[in-house]
């Protein structure tokens, strides 16, 4: 069998991009494909974006195609949803995903339910870029992870890459899908992956094999994780900038831990998940997000439902704090090695 996650030799030349760039790439060539594609958001256009991943975009395909809009979360998505039932396919941008809550009616009570309430004669075939977690010291209105919110919708699909080469592949299928997607970028991955110990990557993407992506057009498929670091002794489930620093707990405490990268939150591959829990007998849930009700909480049930009769010792789920996001106390607040690495500990006590 063909391996899902293979990049065909046609995506051409693989060159070094940051996230920032492969997510510019992804929008690029998804709009020279596609004149349907149409890319919008607050200073997406003339400026670029907040974090310039749009940058150029309008110079190329003018204004009709990428283009500025006022300060109206709901417009934004109220658009999109207008433009995907007539045939377009729209990319909306979210500044931050902080601010997707004067948005979220449009979200869940349009977006996410346009398919069934017209038994299929409509469907929104949009994406919604969000900007999320911490990383930029922005405080509790620029720093939240709010995954699990949209998890709970039936109707959408959730994705969060953790590297350039998911993210340029993932944001092409989501652009191509016919149901409405939320797509997640961790602010803190935007131009190096980090171990958690420090306020800079620990190495630009440039000088990374992730950070090496084809320049052409080529997809990740939706619905499948990856094992990020494989592992015998205990599985780490995890998303986003989590995975990186999963991956530096396990190399620091030396514990061989299989680090599964969700990339979909929602759908789920729960068959990857099933597979590596059931092999190690032991189950670590990592997330950025706050804990309560988080998304954690529903990866605890499905290992605990699927996996009950393999399992050595209790699921640990570590998280960021039941708070509002501490501007101050930033690099405590995330989930570090440390923390993940006792985590790591105590499962294997067990």
């Amino acid at each position: 069998m063909d391996d899902p996650n293979a990049i065909p030799a046609t995506a051409g030349n693989a060159v070094p991009m940051t996230m920032i760039q492969a997510l510019r790439s992804a929008l690029d060539v998804s709009m020279a494909r596609d004149d349907k594609v149409v890319v919008f958001g607050e200073d997406v256009g003339y400026f670029g974006g907040v974090f310039r991943v749009t940058e150029g975009l309008q110079a190329k395909y003018g204004p009709s195609r990428c283009f500025d809009t006022p300060i109206n979360e709901s417009g934004i998505v109220g658009i999109a949803v207008g433009m995907g039932a007539y045939g377009l396919r729209p990319v909306a941008e979210i500044q931050f995903a902080d601010y997707f809550y004067p948005g979220a009616d449009q979200i869940i009570s349009e977006a996410a339910r346009l398919r069934y309430r017209s038994v299929g004669d409509f469907t929104a075939p949009i994406t919604i870029r969000m900007p999320c977690g911490g990383g930029i010291y922005g405080g509790q209105t620029h720093s939240q992870s709010p995954e699990a919110l949209f998890t709970h919708v039936c109707g959408l699909r959730t994705v969060m890459p953790s590297n350039p080469v998911d993210a340029k592949g993932l944001l092409i299928s989501a652009i191509e899908c016919n149901d409405p997607v939320i797509f997640l970028e961790p602010k803190r991955l935007y131009n190096g992956p980090f171990d958690g110990h420090h306020d800079r990557p620990v190495v630009p993407w440039s000088k990374h094999p992730l950070g090496r992506v084809p320049e052409g057009h080529y997809t990740v498929p939706l619905e499948k994780a990856a094992v990020f670091r494989p592992g015998k002794a205990v599985t780490v489930i995890t998303y986003g900038t989590m995975v990186w620093v999963s991956a530096c707990a396990a190399e620091e405490t030396g514990i061989d831990a299989e680090v599964i990268d969700l990339r979909s939150l929602w759908p789920l591959d729960l068959e990857a998940i099933v597979a590596s829990v059931r092999r190690t007998g032991r189950c670590v849930i990592v997330h950025e997000a706050t804990r309560t009700s988080g998304f954690g909480a529903e990866l605890t049930a499905l290992v605990q439902e699927h996996c009950f009769h393999w399992l050595e010792a209790p699921i640990e789920r570590v998280t960021g704090w039941d708070t509002p996001y501490p501007h101050a106390q930033e690099w405590d607040y995330f989930p570090g090695p440390a923390r993940v690495g006792a985590a790591l500990k105590r499962a294997m006590e067990a």
